[in-house]
């Protein structure tokens, strides 16, 4: 199998499913209607509810998902060789991942742009809304962590890196007030677009300068210095109003995205790069030095996004809701953004396999295992050398990742000298998926905790409230900054992994449910085959994350701490989805047998036009 071959079957299968599968999904299963008005217009107020251009939210809605995920998990599972990784990725994101991200979106358009907790609440009981609100909530807050900890692994000691990265946030306010308020009443979009890209590409070449000057010092920040640096910018994010920051860095980063992306593409097609990864390795039986599980069913939670993730579910029902223009657009945003991630994924899965195998390790694991590996070096000194970054042991995945990118630019024409530029450019372009996801995750944290302080004393539950917004935001970013703090990629990874499946069970099970109650019994299929699996494969994984992981760290002197706290989150997560199901499962049997439905559940379809008048949140 060529790569060029694993590219081209990926496309065709994507746009089949696109076309076919999700107009299904959207006509027969979840009869999308622009008479109905969305949120964005029923609760409008220049803050949290504010309808966008179709692209525009797209642009959101996709640098919001498209975190470190489908960058960093295909690459990390590189290991089990190139086949197990891209099958899951393709099947399990058309059958699973788009159908969640899309479902989910359409349940909260239609529960006034609430949280899936609080869809739960409604859909199956207050008891199973209150158990989504602390399992998402905890959740969330691994996610963050597994995926800041990436950004922090790629940033440390590199100036070169953090003034690139760090000079997308004044970029993104200035297109933030260029784009929304220069003109009253008018979003502009062209000028804002063409001076952000031009200014983020200005931003890579500049940075080698800065990283050759006088000024690097000054740049240069320990993995500690980097973690509180991006803690403050996820409290700042998480308050400013979304058309500020949140929404125009998005859709900037976008750009940057798709084009890479495509870029990527065409370098495949021209370079046509080996595969140097076989098909499957010894590794699948285990024994791995990054993975140290088996393929089933450590390869399922490795794999998270890009193939079908939990932590969409709270951008789904978090900020996207709430700024959808009209429902149809629910189709293109919620299917066709998890498909454009997909692609990112198989892409990613590709550039990692085309390093040779010694280089790959010699990046991704500690040098002291790498010596016990019985294998060499190829590439890795020079790339060091032109890269200016000393690559090996800088674990995590971000680093090869964009070393197998760098690699594939190189091969095209004209490009061999400018290897340098090409990894900052990818480690730039890596960031903005997480520094994306790191703003949208810490706000939809912060919606879910005010929901829960709400519950306790009821001004705190206000989205529009400051000391609401201001404590929520605090103890949010404080909890998922800890675990960066203290934590390491072997110990985040396998917890945001089975954490974010075990959303995404939770997820199918709240969506399965509301179909069941809207009278769409017959499509409840759609949803409850990819729960059923990935909630059976994920919860093995927790067991044995537990058994084989966190519980033998908790006797290792100085660890013991880090390994009880993780061992107690991964029962907790465990704990919560099978209280969610259950209850979830206890609701459609009564639904079907006749059971009166909740009160304020969308059992019975409204009429077109109807707007739900009262409180939103």
């Amino acid at each position: 199998m060529t790569t060029l071959s694993l590219l081209i079957g990926a496309l065709c299968i994507f746009a089949i499913s696109y076309r076919y599968y999700s107009a299904f999904l959207a006509t027969k299963v979840l009869m999308l209607d622009d008479k109905r008005a969305t949120p964005a217009h029923v609760y409008a107020d220049g803050h949290d509810f504010s309808s966008a251009p179709k692209w525009v939210l797209f642009g959101h809605h996709f640098a919001a998902i498209a975190g470190a995920g489908p960058l960093i998990g295909p690459t990390l599972a590189a290991q089990f060789g190139w086949a197990p990784g891209f099958l899951w990725i393709v099947l399990g994101a058309v059958l699973g991942g788009c159908v969640h991200d899309f479902t989910v979106l359409v349940a909260s358009l239609r529960h006034k742009g609430r949280s899936l907790a609080d869809i739960a609440l409604t859909e199956i009981g207050p008891f199973a809304g209150i158990v989504c609100m602390f399992a998402v909530l905890f959740i969330l807050l691994v996610t963050l962590g597994g995926l800041g900890i990436v950004v922090v692994n790629a940033m440390f000691n590199s100036p070169w890196a953090v003034f690139t990265i760090g000079m997308t946030i004044p970029i993104a306010l200035m297109m933030g007030w260029w784009m929304f308020k220069s003109v009253p009443g008018k979003v502009v979009v062209t000028g804002p677009s063409i001076a952000g890209v031009a200014a983020l590409l200005a931003a890579v070449f500049v940075g080698r300068i800065v990283a050759n000057s006088s000024m690097a010092g000054m740049l240069t920040f320990s993995g500690h210095q980097i973690t509180i640096i991006l803690m403050i910018y996820g409290f700042i994010a998480s308050v400013l109003p979304v058309w500020l920051l949140l929404e125009p860095r998005d859709y900037l980063s976008t750009y940057l995205k798709l084009g890479t992306i495509s870029l990527l593409i065409i370098g495949i097609i021209v370079v046509h790069p080996q595969m140097q990864f076989p098909a499957f390795t010894q590794f699948v039986h285990g024994g791995g030095p990054i993975i140290h599980g088996k393929l089933f069913p450590f390869l399922f939670v490795t794999i998270a996004c890009g193939a079908i993730s939990g932590f969409h579910s709270l951008i789904a029902s978090g900020t996207t809701p709430k700024m959808l223009d009209k429902e149809t657009d629910a189709r293109f945003i919620g299917y066709g953004a998890m498909l454009a991630e997909a692609l990112v994924a198989v892409v990613a899965l590709i550039a990692a396999c085309s390093l040779y195998p010694g280089d790959y390790y010699a990046i991704n694991v500690p040098p002291a295992v790498f010596a016990n590996l019985g294998l060499h070096t190829v590439d890795l000194p020079r790339l060091s050398m032109e890269t200016s970054e000393n690559l090996f042991g800088r674990t995590g995945g971000g680093v090869s990742l964009a070393i197998g990118m760098a690699h594939i630019f190189r091969g095209l024409p004209y490009m061999d000298k400018l290897v340098g530029y090409w990894y900052h450019y990818a480690i730039l372009f890596e960031a903005l998926f997480i520094l994306s996801t790191v703003d949208a995750g810490t706000r939809a944290a912060r919606y879910v905790l005010q929901e829960l302080l709400g519950k306790a004393y009821k001004p705190l539950g206000n989205t529009k409230s400051v000391p609401g917004m201001l404590i929520a935001s605090v103890l949010v970013v404080v909890s998922w900054g800890y675990l960066i703090y203290t934590g390491s990629i072997s110990t985040i990874w396998p917890l945001f992994g089975v954490g974010n499946q075990l959303l995404a069970t939770i997820a199918l099970a709240v969506t399965t449910t509301f179909l069941i109650n809207n009278g769409k019994q017959r499509y409840a299929w759609t949803t409850a085959i990819p729960m059923v699996f990935v909630g059976v494969t994920t919860l093995v994984a927790a067991v044995l994350s537990i058994t084989t992981i966190f519980w033998p760290l908790a006797h290792v002197r100085g660890s013991e701490l880090q390994g009880y706290l993780d061992a107690a989150l991964m029962s907790l997560f465990v704990l919560g989805v099978i209280l969610v199901v259950s209850a979830a499962m206890r609701r459609c049997w009564a639904t079907l047998h006749g059971a009166p439905l909740p009160v304020d559940a969308f059992g019975a379809e409204k009429p077109a036009g109807t707007i739900v008048k009262g409180g939103c949140c």
